[in-house]
């Protein structure tokens, strides 16, 4: 029975601009992304090892920037220090052709990187600040895709660009990444926060006031959150499985099935088509269906599950190159689409779960989980992989499923604003039977 009240879901002020400038910085990303070791050699000239020392070292600098990050966001305002970001890409982006030598590569690849790994923390919160409800797993949903559509667009923009000008092309892309960022961050200007009016008034009486100045401040709120850092601890587990399709995929197909690598390529080709061809209305079904925020998360996950298990059976049975590919592609339609409707769900509810004041400092640290599964994936794979090919794949399986049922246990210790994307409609009461008359 559904238990949700059909209403319009409210739009938010400066949507288009929003979604127009994350397409648009999407679109930069797939420029340098696909080739990122290469980008940044010929734009530099320097050799590849010092190009990758210093991506890696400055990666990590981003990763411990990421809490004060979230910090800014409290006291700043999501907003300002997202409009911020897009300025320090920008002008990180224009300034990489012109960084020669190690010394000025390695702090414009900080400068930048400091934005770059803080930039999902505070989209997030900037979700948080100009929706409500539904409207953020709507937004999550169109964000998502844009950024898949944004990205495939961006890594043809630079093969065309590359066929037309050779290798010194990629200082044309450097540039065109600077333009890119900088115009995103004057669209999304025109985005406009919305007042919380559920928000509760302020205390009334004194002794209100002085419980409410001893609450813990800051991270020491959200690491006395077990709930929350239980969210975060389940999205680790499912987000090793988002690191599969691009660390464990290719290794596994070149290893274990011997395949050639077109089936990679087959494979990233079907991911992309889907969550940008059909992101939106799989979520949007999801959504309109009533289902609660953590049980989506949660199917989410076990379709990830499922589609790990199909790894291990076709591992197994190694059949001809036909039918692996078949077989293939299907298990990645699978698992595209429990991504499909796990990061809308799981996206507002940790979004939601967060407490309005303290958004960004929740975000920073649920974000964290992100980041740790990406940082250990690459070691965390190859060495099940060298033992045995199936083992990822049943390590993963496992994680998924212990994630579907950490979010389905979680669900009675979170805010209700947060399980649900709609307030429940309460049910009404049955009238009382008339007592029996008696003569």
């Amino acid at each position: 029975m559904k238990v949700f009240a059909k209403s319009r879901e409210p739009r938010v002020a400066g949507e288009r601009s929003l979604l127009v400038g994350v397409g648009i910085s999407s679109i930069g990303i797939g420029m340098y992304i696909p080739f990122s070791l290469v980008f940044f050699h010929h734009v530099t000239g320097l050799s590849f090892a010092l190009v990758g020392l210093v991506l890696t070292a400055t990666g990590l600098a981003g990763l411990a920037f990421m809490p004060l990050a979230g910090s800014a966001v409290d006291r700043f305002g999501a907003r300002r220090v997202n409009l911020v970001l897009y300025a320090i890409r920008a002008l990180g982006f224009a300034l990489y052709p012109f960084a020669g030598s190690l010394p000025a590569f390695a702090a414009v690849a900080l400068f930048t990187a400091l934005a770059d790994r803080s930039f999902p923390v505070v989209q997030q919160s900037l979700i948080g600040e100009v929706a409500r409800g539904a409207a953020r797993d709507r937004l999550q949903a169109s964000l998502r895709a844009l950024q898949n559509a944004g990205m495939g667009a961006g890594a043809l923009l630079v093969s065309g660009v590359l066929a037309l000008w050779g290798t010194g092309g990629f200082h044309y892309t450097a540039w065109g990444n600077a333009v890119a960022f900088a115009l995103a961050g004057v669209l999304v200007a025109r985005v406009r926060p919305v007042r919380d009016d559920s928000a509760a008034p302020a205390p009334a009486t004194a002794s209100a006031s002085a419980s409410a100045r001893r609450q813990p401040a800051g991270y020491r709120m959200v690491l006395r959150d077990r709930p929350f850092l239980g969210l975060t601890a389940a999205n680790f587990l499912t987000a090793l499985g988002y690191a599969a399709l691009s660390v464990l995929f290719p290794l596994y197909i070149a290893t274990w099935l011997r395949g050639p690598d077109s089936l990679t390529g087959a494979a990233f080709t079907v991911n992309t088509a889907l969550c940008a061809g059909i992101g939106v209305l799989v979520a949007g079904r999801v959504r309109r269906s009533g289902a609660r925020r953590t049980r989506s998360a949660a199917l989410g996950s076990l379709l990830f599950a499922a589609a790990f298990v199909a790894q291990i059976v076709l591992g197994t049975l190694r059949p001809g190159q036909t039918v692996t590919l078949v077989a293939l592609l299907a298990i990645v339609v699978v698992y595209t689409l429990g991504e499909l409707i796990h990061s809308p769900s799981g996206g507002a509810l940790s979004v939601s779960a967060a407490p309005e004041a303290v958004r960004g400092r929740y975000l920073a640290t649920y974000q964290l989980s992100y980041s740790l599964a990406t940082a250990l994936a690459p070691s965390l794979f190859t060495a099940l992989l060298a033992v045995d090919g199936r083992l990822p794949w049943a390590v993963l399986a496992v994680a998924a499923l212990g994630a579907a049922c950490a979010l389905l246990r979680l669900e009675r210790h979170l805010p209700a604003e947060a399980v649900y994307a709609e307030a429940p409609k309460p049910t009404p009461a049955r009238p009382a039977r008339p007592a029996a008359v008696t003569a």
